[in-house]
């Protein structure tokens, strides 16, 4: 058997195909905020996504993680994944997002992980929860996106 140029391609998986995704949003802005804050995706889907970001950095005078930080992590993973939910064709906006700071984050990386609260035509929700790396809660925050036709202004 031959591959064809128009055969699908076995060799990558759901999870891989939604890190390309990812990959070509970041390309969108190369100089994004996500960029700037040092934000790496680890796992994606639209389900649930993983993602480091550095604690320094992104701290406030006190040296402890900026709270607005936190949310930027969180208003990405549940961006990302409303994107990745809607697919090529949609845009997403942010439309609402809460956190609620539990403890401070003084030096390493914080993970969040975002979990699909709901996937639907026009809304998407996710909870975020961000640990450190003794996998203690920092925050936890709520996002939903609301899914558009094609590009916002257009």
């Amino acid at each position: 058997m031959t591959d064809s140029p128009d055969a699908p391609d076995r060799s990558s998986s759901p999870a891989d195909a939604a890190l390309a995704g990812v990959a070509r949003m970041q390309a969108m802005n190369p100089d994004s905020l996500m960029t700037r804050m040092g934000i790496e995706v680890l796992e994606a889907s639209p389900e649930r996504l993983v993602a480091t970001m550095p604690v320094a950095g992104n701290t406030q005078p006190y040296g402890l993680l900026h709270g607005g930080a936190s949310v930027v992590l969180a208003e990405t993973l549940g961006s990302i994944g409303a994107a990745l939910h809607a697919g090529p064709d949609k845009a997403v906006v942010g439309l609402d997002i809460n956190a609620t700071h539990h403890r401070a984050a003084r030096s390493g990386q914080v993970t969040g992980t975002a979990t699909a609260l709901s996937l639907g035509r026009t809304l998407a929700s996710y909870e975020v929860v961000v640990t450190d790396e003794d996998g203690r809660r920092v925050c936890t925050s709520r996002i939903t996106c609301l899914v558009r036709d094609g590009a916002p202004g257009a």
